[in-house]
């Protein structure tokens, strides 16, 4: 069964090993060899966000990408651990190409999967699916409050993360779904 509670401690545990990112990711990867126990137990209604763990070195949250969204390109700057205890996610990756980004490859995850960004990581991310995607993001520091860029919505210039922008991404692709 899965325990927010317990998978919370083992990471704060991985935090002190001598690569945290490759201990949290056999953290997350032993959660995830049974995402339909993870599905059954933060699975949400809609899509959003819901912090599950905050410290200056340790950020966990549950995402739920809606119907058909797409989230604008944007950086973390820390290591992030993404994996999908529910359904599809499809990743853009970016390069800072002078002015603005240019693509880069693509990765799709889909239930089960995982994957491990860089520092200088910059994706965009899409739900293909006509239901909800669920995945579960680790980040290497306070992703709440650490200084990021977006590019878009609209235009691929870069400006400061806005994370009113990104509830409003998220309430707008909820209605375009009748959640």
């Amino acid at each position: 069964m899965f325990d927010v509670e317990v998978l919370v401690a083992d990471l704060r545990a991985a935090m002190a090993e001598g690569d945290p990112r490759a201990a949290a990711r056999e953290v997350l990867a032993r959660e995830l060899a049974r995402p339909a126990d993870v599905a059954a137990a933060i699975a949400p209604t809609a899509g959003g966000l819901a912090l599950l763990h905050h410290e200056p070195d340790l950020t966990v949250i549950n995402i739920a990408w809606a119907p058909g969204m797409r989230l604008m390109p944007h950086d973390h700057r820390m290591w992030a651990i993404i994996g999908i205890y529910d359904g599809t996610e499809d990743n853009q990756f970016y390069r800072r190409d002078g002015d603005g980004l240019a693509e880069t490859t693509g990765k799709r995850l889909t239930t089960g999967d995982i994957t491990t960004l860089g520092t200088s990581t910059i994706h965009a991310v899409t739900n293909p699916r006509t239901r909800l995607t669920g995945a579960i993001h680790v980040y290497g520091g306070d992703f709440v409050n650490e200084p990021r860029s977006q590019w878009g919505p609209g235009d691929l210039v870069e400006r400061p993360f806005d994370m009113d922008e990104v509830i409003r991404t998220f309430a707008d692709a909820n209605a375009a779904a009748g959640l």
